[in-house]
């Protein structure tokens, strides 16, 4: 064989090796470096050093693959400098997972990551080496919850921008979030009807009664339906935070509006009054409320009658409070029983200079 037919055939034998392409060889040699050494059929083998193996520095090579597997890897340098080819898996690596991100965002897919940095714009997460930006608006972190508890946590989101090119990677947990939070709020008001009880926490407090959480919806607890005593704040009967039964009583499907009324509130103490009250009755009251009309007095929580103005003394008088106060103790006479108004009217001036006997039961 002639000499220029020898060179011809040599040539022809080895591969061609092209800079920022893509080989494929046999496995030689993992290094106690764990550098690894190809056979990439060329006149040099490839070597990939072990910062090149993986976008994950924990990864081995000595652990993931050994001696005569087949290995594909980018070419990063014709020449390290000590006659190897100098090969990078982690590129090729990079661009697998370029091309899962993209198919995700895609296909609007849910992504388990895990959040490798905080900052005070928002968390990091690492998918097979790119990093994902997550905003504090997009993160769904609540007010009582510490930002840094999130580093190293693993979440579910969905990208909402995926822009290689712009270096835009965007995701969203908020994301997750709301469409869960839209799923149990469409299966809360399927379900929902009139009757139905429900276990709540008490969100907020006002003058007027209480929002309860029921879990992706806040219904309305009016003071009237917290307690059957007129007269009385909200905070003296439930505290924010507390877990309380509520049954639905009134249900806007249409608007998303649903009232409540507190389970613990009690028998309603009307139910009893016409076998424990009468007209001329002498019962031991306690005055709630003074009005210039009048005063409002209390027979038994739940249960309260009104003295009116010219009913408080003999003596004409402009106003209650020159007669009575607030919290004060008195004998009264019933005059009216309106059970469905829930009215009972009281005397106290028929009963000035007497010493009839009250009922105590109060």
């Amino acid at each position: 064989m002639s000499e220029e037919n020898f060179e011809e055939l040599l040539k022809d034998s080895l591969k061609e090796i092209k800079l920022d392409k893509e080989v494929t060889g046999k496995i030689i040699e993992i290094t106690p470096k764990e550098e690894i050494i190809v056979d990439l059929g060329y006149k040099a083998d490839g070597i990939i050093p072990k910062q090149e193996y993986s976008y994950d520095d924990n990864d081995n090579p000595s652990e993931e693959v050994k001696v005569g597997d087949t290995i594909t890897a980018e070419v990063i340098k014709m020449n390290d400098g000590v006659g190897n080819v100098l090969l990078s898996c982690k590129r090729i690596k990079a661009k697998i997972a370029k091309a899962e991100l993209e198919e995700k965002s895609k296909n609007s897919e849910t992504l388990n990551i895990k959040i490798t940095e905080v900052t005070d714009k928002g968390f990091i997460a690492n998918y097979k080496g790119i990093r994902i930006f997550i905003p504090l608006s997009l993160s769904g972190i609540t007010r009582n919850e510490n930002i840094e508890d999130y580093k190293n946590k693993e979440v579910q989101l969905k990208l909402i921008e995926c822009d290689f090119k712009a270096k835009r990677i965007i995701g969203s947990v908020k994301a997750i979030k709301d469409e869960e939070n839209k799923r149990k709020s469409e299966e809360f008001w399927n379900n929902i009807e009139v009757g139905t009880e429900c276990e709540g926490i008490v969100a907020s407090l006002s003058a007027y009664g209480a929002f309860i959480d029921l879990g992706v919806v806040q219904g309305l607890l009016h003071i009237s339906e917290m307690t059957w005593e007129k007269n009385k704040n909200p905070n003296d009967i439930l505290t924010v935070g507390q877990k309380i039964k509520v049954q639905a009583i009134d249900v806007d499907k249409e608007n998303k509006r649903i009232k409540l009324t507190y389970l613990g509130k009690g028998p309603n103490p009307w139910e009893k009054v016409k076998d424990k009250y009468h007209i001329n009755d002498i019962v031991r009251v306690k005055v709630v409320k003074l009005m210039p009309f009048g005063a409002f007095v209390e027979l038994e929580p739940g249960v309260e009658g009104l003295v009116h103005i010219s009913q408080i003394a003999e003596r004409r008088i402009t106003k209650p409070e020159e007669e009575l106060r607030l919290g004060q103790k008195v004998n009264a006479k019933i005059l009216n029983i309106d059970e469905e108004n829930k009215k009972i009217e009281l005397t106290i001036k028929e009963l000035e200079g007497t010493s009839n006997e009250y009922k105590e039961e109060i």
